[in-house]
């Protein structure tokens, strides 16, 4: 899968199946179950270094996790999570580590923040470097935002998120990631929008859907909302995973 290929799916109107991953096993089974965006996310600070927010993640290991599951799959689309304190700073920042995650194996980069980073974002994808945009609940943002709410409740925050989807879309993003907003604001966006959404807790209206893989797996000792556990119920792991990718396909997920 190719940037061309997800644009061709969200023309279609197809749906995108797109889950985190961090090692070549697990990329392996997703590459089997017909995921089509594996994304090697800082969610691996949580669910694999059991910390408490994405914060302390850095940089050489999303390198390693971004090579680890690039040995073991070779169909799915990969991207990869540029750490906090990677891309903030400038926009030569931003390309000096995000070369180094094209140079690791990933296909395209993704980061968090709205209008405030389209600047970066045009510089990247004026160099080469094909770039997801994040907004909504921003999880490097957790100290300022004062939790793990969900955003976008009122009018005004609602028309700010909007705002910085199209600015980012301006900018030259790919894919632009909504997590954690209100289902008619994240198919508010998506309409608006010429480039495919990845929801996760944003509504059935999005792209495509995404989800943390242990959350898929019932393992989180704390559950999001909007997570669902699809190995209840299942024999397997890989059954757990291609039911996700049929529930996505078939917009069951999220109901």
């Amino acid at each position: 899968m190719t940037k061309k290929d997800i644009l061709r799916l969200y023309q279609c109107r197809e749906p995108i199946a797109a889950l985190t991953c961090y090692d070549a096993s697990f990329a392996q089974a997703c590459e089997q179950a017909g995921v089509e965006v594996l994304l090697v996310g800082d969610s691996l600070g949580n669910v694999v270094q059991g910390q408490r927010t994405t914060l302390p993640v850095t940089m050489t290991q999303m390198i390693y996790h971004t090579e680890a599951v690039c040995r073991g799959c070779s169909q799915p689309l990969v991207m990869t999570d540029l750490p906090f304190g990677s891309y903030q700073t400038s926009p030569q920042q931003a390309l000096e580590h995000a070369v180094l995650l094209m140079q690791a194996g990933a296909q395209m980069v993704k980061l968090e923040g709205g209008a405030v980073m389209a600047e970066t974002v045009a510089f990247l994808a004026a160099r080469g470097i094909p770039v997801c945009g994040h907004i909504g609940l921003q999880p490097q943002s957790v100290h300022q935002l004062g939790g793990f709410a969900m955003q976008g409740k009122s009018d005004s925050a609602a028309q700010r998120l909007l705002d910085d989807g199209l600015a980012l879309q301006q900018a030259g993003a790919d894919i632009l990631v909504l997590e954690s907003i209100p289902a008619p604001l994240g198919q508010a966006i998506t309409e608006r929008l010429t480039i495919p959404t990845i929801g996760i807790g944003a509504g059935s209206a999005c792209s495509g859907q995404i989800l943390v893989l242990y959350d898929l797996l019932g393992l989180s000792p704390i559950m999001p909302p909007f997570a669902r556990d699809f190995l209840s119920g299942r024999g397997s792991i890989q059954e757990a995973l291609a039911a996700y990718v049929q529930a996505v396909k078939q917009q069951a997920f999220p109901a």
